[in-house]
């Protein structure tokens, strides 16, 4: 009896540690996670500087999809000292290839507001500098986006502020979608249940404890809670559809 008594109390002590311990786990690597953005954002403010204040495009679409700085996480990774910044600890890790930082999978997207294209189908025919944001501090950059199996093309390297739907108050303020699969190659012929917003994706699960981190255009980096983006103007407030 009293070894079924000590079996108890342990399997009790057991279901109240082991979720407290869980919750440690998590903020650590939301901490993590965190740090990775900032490390992130002194890398683009490095490029800032050698390209007289101008933006890494998105995606490059003056150049072939076979070269690899089409993609801005190549473009970046001189300024970069550990390319393990570009995936969240929190982020699915499963089915990823030893290159996935050469072919731009990631579970931290840029925004496509700054995908160059000089026939300006698929971007803009000019970049974007950092002296045109009216308000650099509120817009975001860079944010957590999908992360899983490559085989279902989940890359997660931008998030387009350009597709959903549109704040009637403030266009500007439109929280921007993302999809289940490549979103660059696919753009708006994704059915709308492989879209979803932004935060939504890489914490649907409740990772992070439904927090995401955003990079913005002056260089600082902040975790927003899923409530706080949905309820812009009441909430974040956050610059999204900046051109």
């Amino acid at each position: 009896i009293e070894l079924l008594v000590v079996i108890a109390i342990i399997a009790i002590l057991a279901a109240i540690l082991f979720p407290v311990l869980a919750q440690a786990r998590e903020r650590a690597r939301q901490t993590q996670c965190l740090s990775n953005a900032r490390q992130l954002a002194l890398a683009v403010q490095a490029y800032l500087q050698d390209h007289e204040e101008a933006f890494l495009p998105s995606t490059n679409y003056a150049v072939p999809t076979s070269v690899p700085e089409r993609i801005w996480t190549r473009v970046i990774q001189p300024y970069v000292r550990d390319t393990g910044i570009f995936i969240c600890p929190s982020a699915q890790r499963a089915g990823f290839p030893t290159d996935w930082a050469q072919r731009g999978v990631g579970s931290i997207g840029y925004t496509a507001a700054t995908a160059y294209d000089p026939q300006e189908i698929e971007g803009f025919a000019t970049p974007v500098y950092l002296a045109q944001m009216e308000e650099p501090a509120r817009t975001p950059m860079f944010g957590d986006t999908p992360s899983g199996p490559t085989a279902e093309k989940y890359r997660g390297y931008v998030f387009d502020p350009y597709v959903g739907e549109t704040n009637p108050r403030d266009p500007r303020l439109s929280p921007p979608l993302v999809a289940d699969r490549d979103l660059v190659r696919e753009l708006n012929h994704l059915p709308p249940s492989r879209l979803k917003p932004l935060y939504a994706r890489h914490f649907a699960t409740g990772d992070n404890r439904g927090l995401a981190t955003l990079i913005f255009g002056d260089g600082h980096a902040k975790a927003y809670s899923a409530a706080s983006i949905l309820a812009q103007d009441r909430g974040a407030n956050l610059i999204w559809r900046f051109r």
